[in-house]
């Protein structure tokens, strides 16, 4: 199915100035005392990865708070004591570095993502630390090229001597210039980057065109031992998307319901089969990294058998998850009252 998906973020805010890193110095190695990495077959990894929720609408903002969503310390055991197994951060790095050589990520925020990691670590959180929205990559792939390289270089830098439990993903959703063929380059380039420190740590491989369930079978495997493939599934969009303020049109879509008919459930089915065998076929452990539906309009007794139905089938096929998002419009996580949303929590982790 030739499918077009959009962000599933909020709609982008006002535009705000780089955070000017107040050094130029080589980043400096991030360590947690008695946590080093020893390397893990990336199918043990992705079957520990397991059930996952992300952290959107805070580091992938231009500035956390900008969309409403400050993380907390309180929300990682809250997490792992739900039943959940990992936390993809979804992060904006690209606001947070230099324009210039040598594109230097600011120092304060390279310590507010390790508190992140620390606290993920802590709660016996796998951890997938993300680059999202970098808006102008999509837009000028050569004159953004050096720049990217040079944003792992530094991450994977300090990063380097984390356990296997931290797990990079280069880029989230590809899309815009960024097309196939460039994006197949350019992970190749930037993979060569990262295992320059860190040669067995997995990294995490998508496809272009936003990353859906079709976009990995227009994708050649990568020659890496440490890899795991990711899509995101938000289908039927028209459902999981209505109303959503960022999407053009979707107000049309307002009232979509999800009953799990035979057609709809055969539909999800075939979605996930042709990507689990692309998977298979490419020996490679496979990874949905971001699914979920728009809690405004759409009514929660849909919402909650589209979830339960999309995850149990994901499992069925071997596939790890991480439900997108933790607190703010998708999410399972009411923060305002500070309780789960039930239904999403149970569709997603059912109770014994």
């Amino acid at each position: 199915m030739a499918i077009v998906i959009v962000a599933c973020a909020a709609p982008p805010p006002r535009a705000t100035s780089p955070a000017q890193p107040t050094s130029m110095n080589t980043p400096t190695t991030f360590e947690i005392p008695g946590r080093s990495f020893e390397p893990l077959d990336p199918f043990e990894q992705n079957r520990q990865l397991g059930r996952g929720v992300n952290l959107g609408n805070a580091l992938e903002a231009p500035r956390e708070g900008e969309w409403g969503m400050v993380l907390q310390e309180e929300f990682f055991p809250l997490i792992r004591e739900a039943g959940f197994d990992t936390v993809r951060v979804p992060i904006r790095w690209s606001a947070h570095a230099l324009r210039e050589p040598p594109y230097t990520i600011a120092p304060a925020f390279f310590q507010r993502v390790d508190w992140v990691i620390e606290n993920a670590l802590k709660n016996d959180l796998n951890v997938v630390i993300n680059m999202h929205h970098y808006e102008e990559l999509f837009r000028d792939v050569s004159g953004e090229r050096e720049r990217f390289i040079a944003l792992w270089d530094q991450i994977a830098t300090r990063y380097r001597n984390l356990p296997a439990d931290v797990i990079f993903e280069p880029l989230n959703e590809p899309h815009g210039m960024l097309t196939p063929g460039l994006w197949q380059r350019l992970f190749e380039d930037v993979l060569a980057v990262i295992r320059k420190t860190n040669p067995q740590r997995n990294v995490i491989f998508t496809g272009a065109n936003w990353g859906g369930a079709d976009s990995l079978r227009g994708m050649k495997r990568p020659d890496d031992p440490h890899l795991i493939a990711t899509f995101h599934y938000y289908l039927p969009f028209a459902f999981t998307h209505q109303g959503a303020e960022w999407v053009d049109g979707s107000n049309a879509w307002i009232g979509t319901t999800w009953k799990g008919n035979g057609n709809q459930k055969a539909s999800v089915d075939w979605d996930l089969d042709q990507v689990a065998r692309w998977a298979k076929d490419n020996n490679i452990p496979l990874w949905m990294g971001e699914f979920g539906s728009y809690g405004k309009y759409a009514d929660i007794e849909s919402r909650e058998r589209w979830t339960r139905y999309v995850a149990r089938a994901a499992e069925a096929r071997g596939i790890s998850w991480a439900y997108w998002e933790f607190g703010a419009g998708f999410g399972v996580y009411d923060r305002a009252r500070k309780q789960w949303n039930e239904p999403i929590l149970n569709a997603l982790i059912p109770k014994q």
